[in-house]
């Protein structure tokens, strides 16, 4: 992984791309597209709202450069991971006769960009893709790293492939118009880096975490630039989850399972924010850290104005749905587990009354 200024190298031989963190880099999307991708044609992926607030300097910035938009607009929220909404883009391609020269170009948040590359990693086999990401979530983790997926009711993002974009476009200016409550989620994936793999990151967020909920942006640009260079060294390392890049999942066993069992009412942020309170007091429970460490992650959580508690959980209820996870390996639950602040490691050997335990703590 390199990085130049505010540009990043995600390093993966003929399937390399950069991620730029850029303000006003909206209106440099268009000269991107054309220097790294084959088409010159591309279907523009996002959402209503999205599309009335940013559309305008993306498509004048694209057909600037020469390449011609057909835009798609999908659902708000997760109910557009669907294999219904992915069929709508497939004819959407078929019916403007895309051919394998085409680019997906995602302009949205992390939602829109799974459903987006997911058709891009099956259209014709794989055509290009391109990321826009417009949230806090979708900038500092989703964007950067080729997972794509769609849902199917009994499973989050179990039906999905690896697509490495072609290129990564973030322009912190647009979370100017992002609601507080996605803010907030997005600083859920931030804490998450910090945890599992800067200690440095960690702290910077305890110590701004004002700055970083009132939205100001060298405090926004330095964690998603930092969040940026933790996930491309990791999927440098590990493109394909092989090993290492499972880490990235603290929180998301439980956090999944509690997002299903939601349907809809809780962000997949917030979501993370009590599925790492389980993985800390599961670690606590199993003698991998101390009280002191669950405290210190529940105060940030909070401090980022983040759940950290779940009043009226059902654990077994949970307890089932995350056996249905696709992390699950084996039959058996892996899960990411805290040893320090930076630092985690796989355990897969949690007995079931262990897991109930936990989830029983955020439910008090």
């Amino acid at each position: 992984m390199r990085t130049s200024g505010t540009s990043i190298s995600v390093e993966l031989e003929d399937r390399s791309y950069r991620v730029h963190v850029q303000p006003q880099g909206l209106a440099e999307v268009g000269r991107a597209v054309a220097s790294v991708c084959r088409g010159r044609r591309c279907l523009l992926v996002s959402c209503r709202r999205v599309v009335r607030l940013w559309g305008e300097p993306v498509v004048r910035s694209l057909e600037s450069a020469g390449v011609a938009v057909t835009t798609a607009l999908v659902p708000d929220g997760e109910q557009a991971k669907s294999l219904q909404q992915a069929e709508k883009l497939y004819e959407a391609l078929l019916r403007a006769r895309f051919d394998r020269q085409a680019v997906v170009v995602s302009l949205g948040g992390g939602v829109v960009g799974d459903l987006a590359g997911f058709v891009a990693a099956t259209y014709q086999r794989g055509v290009d893709f391109v990321q826009v990401p417009t949230t806090l979530l979708a900038q500092v983790d989703a964007s950067v790293g080729g997972k794509t997926a769609v849902n199917h009711p009994r499973a989050k993002n179990m039906i999905g492939a690896f697509h490495q974009p072609r290129l990564v476009m973030i322009d912190p200016v647009t979370l100017s118009s992002l609601p507080k409550r996605q803010l907030r989620g997005g600083l859920a994936e931030v804490i998450k880096h910090g945890v599992i793999l800067d200690a440095r990151l960690f702290r910077y967020v305890e110590q701004h975490a004002d700055a970083l909920l009132a939205a100001e942006p060298e405090a926004l640009k330095h964690v998603i630039r930092r969040s940026c260079q933790l996930k491309a060294e990791v999927v440098t390392a590990d493109e394909r989850e092989s090993g290492l890049r499972a880490i990235l999942n603290y929180g998301h066993t439980l956090g999944h399972a509690v997002e299903s069992a939601s349907a809809g009412r809780w962000l997949h942020g917030e979501c993370v924010s009590l599925g790492m309170m389980g993985a800390a007091y599961l670690a606590e429970d199993l003698g991998m850290v101390t009280a002191a460490f669950a405290g210190r992650q529940r105060d940030v959580l909070r401090a980022a104005g983040l759940p950290v508690r779940l009043p009226g959980l059902a654990p077994e209820q949970l307890w089932e749905r995350m056996s249905h996870d696709k992390k699950a390996a084996a039959g058996s639950l892996r899960w990411v587990l805290p040893t320090r602040i930076g630092e985690v490691r796989i355990v897969s050997d949690v007995s079931k009354e262990t897991v109930l335990r936990a989830l029983e703590r955020i439910g008090e």
